[in-house]
C-alpha cells in the first residue's frame, strides 16, 4: 500500500472520525449509530494508515510528490 494521502487530508479526516463518533452520542437509533460508528472508525483508519483504497481506482493523491 502506497501513501496516497497528504497531511491536510489526514487532519481533516481524523477531525471528521473523532466528530462523527462523538455524534453517537447525541442521536437515537440503532442502525443510525452503526452507521456513525462505522464512518468514524473507518476515517480515522485510513487517517491513521495513509492510504485510501477508493482514490487508488480514480488516481487520486494527496501526497506531495517528492523531486
Amino acid at each position: 500500500m502506497k501513501c496516497n494521502m497528504g497531511k491536510v487530508d489526514r487532519i481533516i479526516r481524523i477531525v471528521i472520525g473523532i466528530l462523527l463518533i462523538a455524534g453517537l452520542f447525541f442521536v437515537s437509533g440503532t442502525l443510525l449509530k452503526a452507521i456513525l460508528g462505522i464512518i468514524g472508525l473507518v476515517m480515522i483508519l485510513t487517517a491513521a494508515t495513509g492510504f485510501c483504497p477508493l482514490y487508488v481506482p480514480f488516481g487520486i493523491s494527496t501526497c506531495k510528490t517528492e523531486k
